[in-house]
């Protein structure tokens, strides 16, 4: 789960697209214009009656820029960039999007996610009079670990957490998340809401989504390289198996249980989050499960969901190191052509069921 030069730490290369005469900031390697998505228009009044949004690559794209935002609001504050030379704001700006929140860790004051809206101004300035059809008002981008500063102890807590347990419960960031979340679904509404995150900030989001979509509110997720943990995610799923079948030994109780059971399983295609998955990458591989065995869609009565598991083709990184195949940069390349994973995974499935066998909670620990 860490993160080191594949998004945000040093590192650079990009797209050569870096022009003469630029501002200093425009030098430096995160910079939008040298390492960010080449040839993407910015959105105009086009958009207006063909939206960008409405194509699934481009979305992808503006998800993964807003995450690389998260990553360099932490990094312009550790390095004390401001004004003219800090480098995250082109990463939203550039989809007509605005900063309104930068989420932040009491404990150390450090930058973990930004909460961004549809920048009305910004957009007008471009003859871009209404917001485009699939462009969500507000999006919550979540960063992963970066291995550098004094961000780097609260950061493996969280991953700590993760890998022996797979709960968040009790992490300060996934309740800074949620509430951050729940607001902005107060505001605009769950369908116009959009999360995103990479690596342990896609773990976060897919547990923020879990919450809440057992109480019945569904929001667009897209994770990159979330960590896969397959042993003490089947140890719970076992246990809430059995805590479930106990609870059904009660005969009234039991029946209505069941009932929540297959209402929520009834349900499921109101959530399916986008996962987008390097298989060389050995903290997300076991979602990609390219051998398995249909669980979602063969073992449950009146459900036809398949998880939306995006791969990246073999061909294109086949000759990646471990950093670059757990690097959010490669989510941003407008060449890349993903193949849908074909097979359900079983591990996004019990990811999943897990939520359908625990009863909806109120708390966002």
């Amino acid at each position: 789960m860490d993160e080191n030069s594949g998004s945000g730490s040093g590192g650079g290369g990009g797209s050569g697209m870096a022009q003469k005469e630029k501002p200093v900031r425009d030098h430096h390697p995160w910079d939008y214009h040298v390492s960010g998505p080449r040839d993407l228009a910015s959105p105009h009044w086009r958009d207006l009656i063909f939206s960008s949004w409405r194509n699934p690559s481009y979305r992808r794209i503006a998800v993964s820029c807003f995450v690389q935002a998260a990553y360099l609001l932490e990094l312009d504050r550790q390095a004390k960039r401001t004004g003219a030379q800090e480098i995250a704001s082109r990463w939203w700006k550039q989809f007509k999007y605005k900063l309104v929140k930068t989420l932040v860790d009491e404990r150390d004051g450090s930058i973990y996610g930004a909460v961004l809206e549809w920048d009305h101004t910004a957009a007008i300035a471009d003859y871009l009079f209404v917001r485009p059809w699939g462009a969500p008002k507000a999006a919550i981008a979540l960063r992963g670990t970066i291995i550098k500063g004094s961000t780097i102890r609260r950061d493996f807590e969280d991953d700590f957490r993760l890998v022996t347990w797979d709960t968040l419960k009790g992490s300060v960031r996934f309740r800074g998340t949620m509430e951050a979340v729940k607001a902005m679904i107060f505001k605009h509404g769950a369908h116009n809401v959009c999360i995103g995150g990479h690596s342990l900030g896609a773990g976060i989001a897919l547990h923020v989504g879990k919450e809440l979509a057992k109480q019945g509110v569904y929001i667009d997720c897209h994770l990159f390289n979330p960590p896969s943990v397959s042993l003490p995610q089947t140890l719970r799923f076992i246990q809430k198996t059995a805590s479930l079948l106990w609870r059904r030994s009660n005969s009234r109780k039991g029946i209505d249980d069941e009932g929540k059971a297959e209402k929520l399983l009834r349900d499921v295609n109101g959530w399916m989050p986008h996962l987008y998955i390097n298989d060389t990458d050995y903290i997300c591989m076991h979602y990609a499960d390219r051998a398995g065995t249909a669980t979602m869609t063969s073992s449950h009565k009146g459900t036809n969901a398949q998880p939306k598991l995006f791969l990246a083709p073999r061909g294109q990184v086949g000759q990646q190191s471990l950093m670059e195949a757990h690097g959010l940069q490669q989510w941003w390349n407008n060449d890349i052509e993903l193949q849908r994973s074909i097979s359900d995974s079983r591990l996004l499935s019990r990811q999943l069921r897990s939520m359908y066998l625990e009863s909806p909670s109120g708390k966002s620990s």
